[in-house]
């Protein structure tokens, strides 16, 4: 087949949603299919290139004004024979860029994937533009049981995403550099945290004065964490750091499935109600903390640094699960969905 995936960014910008369409257009190929990803262009990237067998079309959409949408139609347009050519047209959040299209190629299979959550409290605007998405896909995939809940979606399939799993890379959960340590990994914004976190750490350190706390990512946030704390900016592979340090604050899927998949206990945070059912509507909610208040934080880093057997037990059974979650099952999950055209 001739899969084309839409998203509004890729690699090598870095995020969830890019790793995402990166790792199954990679699993796609080795199976004899071939991918195409239309993105849009930032500043030094090529319009049009092949990164791992996967070729990739930039658009320049420009600045956000209410403009956007009319240049994004324009550019794709150019680009109409390569969706003229595609068995099937996945969405990445932005069916929106597709909607012209639908009706100049109206029997033509496409598709939804709905990836998180734009703000809180969630805009009127935002549940009709998924609901719209919705029935004019073929069928869609919810990244979250959250989603069905807050925008009144009806998925084809739910899922959690997936993980790259090596046996022989994973850390024992009791070996690390220092246990009075912890990584966060995400983006430097509201959605993550990562100003909870920091103030939970602030806290600990009037008891743990060499607690460590480093971060790996960027963002608005950055300029008021890093008076305090390391920030060493987005890293190509930030999994890796995860081997270094006893705890992991991450609050996003990709990352949590990451840090399971090492061995390490999670702190995830959250503000708002969306944000609070995204974690604990989660199957691997029992396998990790969720907390709000960053005293209340503070208070479960010190309860596990002093419970290890507890820690343990938690470890084991969210490695269990994320065992299962693996990219080679994420891409049988599209490719059954791709199957279920007229459901």
């Amino acid at each position: 087949m001739i899969i084309v995936f839409m998203t509004r960014l890729f690699w090598p910008h870095i995020g969830g949603v890019e790793k995402h369409v990166m790792e199954i257009g990679k699993k796609l190929l080795k199976k004899g299919h071939e991918v195409i990803v239309i993105t849009e262009m930032l500043p030094d990237q090529r319009q049009e290139e092949i990164i791992n067998g996967i070729h990739i079309y930039r658009i320049n959409a420009g600045k956000e004004d209410r403009s956007k949408k009319i240049r994004i139609w324009r550019e794709i347009w150019k680009l109409r024979a390569v969706i003229a050519s595609a068995d099937v047209v996945h969405c990445h959040d932005v069916f929106f860029w597709y909607l012209p299209f639908r009706l100049f190629y109206p029997t033509k299979s496409v598709f939804t994937t709905f990836h998180g959550y734009e703000s809180y409290p969630v805009r009127k605007s935002a549940i009709v533009v998924r609901k719209l998405s919705e029935k004019l896909s073929s069928g869609n995939i919810c990244i979250g049981d959250f989603i069905p809940k807050w925008y009144g979606t009806h998925p084809t399939i739910v899922s959690y995403g997936a993980v790259e799993f090596k046996s022989h890379q994973v850390t024992s959960s009791s070996r690390y550099k220092k246990n009075e340590s912890a990584v966060f990994i995400g983006r430097l914004d509201e959605q993550t945290g990562v100003m909870t976190y920091a103030k939970a750490v602030e806290i600990l350190q009037k008891n743990y004065p060499k607690f460590q706390f480093d971060i790996i990512g960027d963002g608005k946030e950055r300029n008021l964490v890093e008076k305090k704390f390391t920030v060493l900016g987005f890293q190509k592979d930030p999994e890796q750091y995860l081997a270094a340090y006893h705890f992991a604050f991450v609050s996003r899927y990709l990352a949590i499935l990451e840090s399971l998949t090492a061995k390490r206990l999670i702190f995830a945070v959250y503000d708002n109600p969306i944000k609070e059912d995204y974690l604990k509507m989660a199957p691997f909610a029992g396998f990790i903390v969720i907390e709000r208040d960053p005293e209340k934080l503070a208070e479960k880093i010190m309860y596990y640094l002093h419970h290890p057997k507890e820690e343990e037990a938690m470890i084991e059974k969210g490695y269990a699960w994320v065992k299962q979650q693996t990219w080679e099952k994420m891409v049988e999950i599209y490719l059954t969905l791709w199957s279920k055209k007229n459901l």
